[in-house]
């Protein structure tokens, strides 16, 4: 788990510091360790220079030339040291850098010391932290594990350029007239402090500690600042504690000018099997109903969100995760700007994985959050069984894979289900002698379905027959490949035509309920799949033959793919299909898919279908991506012009488009945005009262970010009332200062 950093502010006065202290690097290095870094006596003083002069009368030392010093794993390195055996003052002079067992770097142009090389004074001092950042001081001075600096300066920022490593000034530095370093504890403590953002003194810190290196510490961290039209202004000011190396907690007040404060937290642990994390937000605020009807009125009451979320690893095959999402009401995630999500899903799953078997126990539960959606519909399962075993066939070849399920499917005020199946596939796949790819595929399955409460499911094809229902499922298919791979220009090109046979004997597929194939439309993804249905409840029979091409283009810096294809069944099944998804006849609609590189400056992928009388677009969907990673546009399209039944609620017709970019403007500057518009209309869906041109939410902004620093401003637009997440501007001031307060 990763450890925070925090910034601690303490009481209400503040001074002006001196002027910023020198952060550059100096020209003397640090002396290396030892070779061997335990002298042969506990007090002895390990000593190298080019010239040495003794003075008996007074045992002093007087060392020049590349003078080296060790002790007790302290460091010392000048171009002159004087060393007075009988005091113990050790004076060095000229490039100085001292070292101390932790790491850190002290340089000064000249340095008063004891002969442990721990406590003394330095003049224009640096100190380099191990676990990164920099301190510098007119003068300093050092006693056990105490740095005390004089108006200093600390910055975590790197002071040179990467490309050419010149001197630069620091994004950001704090100054002090005070500043104390322990080397024990790992932490700052300021006195008078004030941040510096790109040289400019701008706020005030009265009382400040950080934490140094990579453990993080206790404290308050950067806050948060947004403004919204129904919150009004937001400050978000979280503290974080950490409670030991694998454990912390974060307390976060929310404060708002229009409503009551919120408070949430968030708790996270990582143990020796794995991490969990356990958040949440509450408040007493006033709600409306989702739904706005005529009459309704508001209520004051508790609201808030809980999230939880773990995964354990119990030895190399088994595992457990689970998450829990809830909230107390369906327009609190989207009022409070936590989540635009319209569902949360809770789940906990026990799995084993190894080379040939699969096994996993999960249950889950669904809160709904739309508008529309009553929650008594709503599915819990309890539990979701699946075991599957590959081995290999000891007769003919091939694979065996044999696959037990079962799902218990409960809700408070809807149809429930329960089924059980088994089932075997076997898959074997040769190489001709002329190159053909042929695999041949049986399938076995036998079910048992039990349902009840059936006419409370408000979708007719998907009820099926209540109490106990049975179905046998077989299929056979074979599928052929012939790639035809050649050179073109100065790449190659490979044209692969495909053609797959499928029988299925009649099957009692309206008897059985629908939980889990619901959402069928044929597709490039699974035009040769041996059930095109997505899951278990559904399976489609009869004859067919489908057959299509695949296509691949490879050449210096641009590479396509692409295929098409169409089925043909021997039957048609009016009642298994619904009108609109390309498969209700004997002859399919057609579709393919198109992807596009060329280098990493375009990406372009477009899934289509086609009407296979009229040639009518009835799917048209493009994902885009042009530019670089520091400039680029992203664009996606969707249209679904199915004539669907509006009766079918899980495949409505829609038309939506997506856009959004980053444009660098400077070196560190960029400005970025996003916008999400519904197209549909009428024609998409009589339900519908939009106009063809609907926002719904669109978001502005612009960015610095460098090596320690990040800072943004963003502007978001929601254009939908829910209840009392109302529509309206939302403005975000981002500040992240890195190696401070994270």
């Amino acid at each position: 788990m990763k450890a925070k950093r925090a910034i601690w502010l303490v009481g209400a006065a503040w001074s002006w510091t001196a002027a910023a202290q020198d952060l550059q690097d100096r020209p003397a290095d640090p002396p290396p360790p030892l070779a061997d870094p335990a002298p042969a006596e506990a007090n002895m003083v390990d000593f190298s220079a080019e010239q040495l002069e003794y003075l008996n009368e007074t045992e002093t030392v007087i060392a020049s030339g590349d003078v080296r010093m060790f002790r007790d794993g302290n460091r010392l390195r000048a171009d002159r040291i004087v060393w007075n055996r009988a005091t113990g003052e050790v004076r060095a002079e000229g490039n100085v850098a001292v070292t101390n067992p932790e790491g850190d770097v002290a340089y000064g142009d000249s340095v008063q010391l004891t002969d442990t090389l721990r406590d003394g004074v330095v003049d224009n001092l640096l100190v380099v932290l191990e676990g990164g950042g920099r301190l510098a001081a007119a003068r300093g001075t050092r006693q056990g594990n105490l740095y005390t600096l004089e108006n200093a300066a600390y910055t975590g920022c790197p002071v040179e350029e990467q490309t050419d490593c010149r001197p630069k000034e620091p994004s950001w530095k704090i100054t002090a007239v005070r500043v104390t370093y322990d080397t024990g504890r790992k932490r700052v403590f300021y006195q008078g402090a004030r941040m510096h953002l790109f040289g400019l003194p701008l706020i005030p810190l009265p009382l400040l500690s950080h934490p140094t290196g990579g453990e993080g510490g206790s404290g308050v961290l950067v806050p948060d600042v947004r403004f919204s039209r129904v919150n009004g202004f937001e400050v978000a000011l979280p503290y974080y504690f950490k409670l030991s190396p694998n454990r912390d907690l974060t307390i976060t007040p929310h404060i708002y000018s229009n409503v009551l404060p919120a408070l949430g937290a968030q708790y996270r642990a990582l143990t020796g099997k794995g991490a969990y994390q356990i958040g949440g937000m509450v408040t007493y605020s006033r709600r409306q109903p989702a739904d706005l009807s005529p009459g309704t009125t508001s209520e004051r009451d508790i609201r808030g969100y809980f999230d939880a979320s773990g995964r354990f690893q119990l030895d190399p095959y088994w595992n457990v995760s689970g998450s829990i999402r809830l909230t107390t009401d369906r327009t609190f995630l989207r009022r409070y700007d936590i989540t635009r999500d319209d569902r949360l899903r809770s789940t906990v799953r026990l799995e084993r994985i190894d080379p040939n078997t699969y096994f996993s126990l999960t249950g889950w539960a669904t809160q709904t959050l739309r508008i529309n959606d009553l929650q008594g519909q709503q599915p819990i399962a309890l539990p979701e069984l699946d075991f599957r075993h590959r081995l290999t066939d000891p007769f003919v070849g091939g694979r065996v894979e044999l696959q037990v399920n079962t799902l218990a499917i409960g809700r408070s005020d809807g149809q429930d289900t329960q089924r059980a199946f088994a089932s075997a596939r076997w898959d074997l796949r040769r190489l001709t002698p002329w190159g053909q790819e042929v695999t041949l595929t049986a399938y076995a399955r036998g079910d048992v379905y039990h349902s009840d409460e059936n006419a409370l499911s408000p979708t007719l094809i998907y009820r099926g027959n209540p109490g106990w229902e049975t179905r046998a499922i077989a299929a056979a298919a074979i599928d052929i490949r012939w790639p035809l791979v050649g050179p073109i220009g100065e790449g190659t090109q490979r044209i692969t035509p495909r053609i797959q046979f499928v029988a299925t004997p009649p099957i009692r597929n309206m008897s059985i309920p629908n939980e889990d194939a619901r959402a069928i439309e044929l597709e490039d993804s699974n035009l040769f799949a041996l059930n095109r249905f997505p899951g278990y409840d559904r399976f489609e029979d009869g004859a067919r033959v489908t057959y299509g091409v695949d296509y691949a283009l490879t050449l210096p810096g641009i590479a396509i793919d692409a295929n098409i294809g169409q089925s043909y069944r021997l039957s048609d099944r009016p009642e298994l299909f619904p009108n609109g998804v390309g498969l209700r006849v004997n002859l399919s609609d057609f579709v393919g898919r198109t992807t596009v590189r060329f280098r990493d400056f375009v990406s372009l992928t477009h899934r289509y279908r086609l009407d296979k009388d009229s040639l009518a677009v009835r799917r048209n969907e493009i994902d885009a991506t042009v530019g670089s990673r520091s400039t680029y546009v992203l664009i996606g399209y969707l249209r679904l012009n199915r004539d669907i039944d509006t009766a079918i609620e899980d495949l409505r017709d829609r038309e939506e488009l997506r856009v959004g970019g980053r444009v660098q403007i400077g070196r560190y500057w960029s400005a970025f945005g996003s916008a999400i518009v519904d197209l549909s209309d009428r024609r998409e869906d009589p339900l519908l009262t939009a106009d063809g041109f609907q926002p719904i939410r669109h978001r502005l902004g612009i960015a610095y970010t460098d090596d320690c620093l990040d800072l943004g401003v963003t502007w978001r637009r929601d254009y939908q009332n829910t209840g009392d997440a109302r529509r309206g501007n939302t403005f975000l001031l981002r500040l992240s200062f890195k190696n401070l307060g994270r």
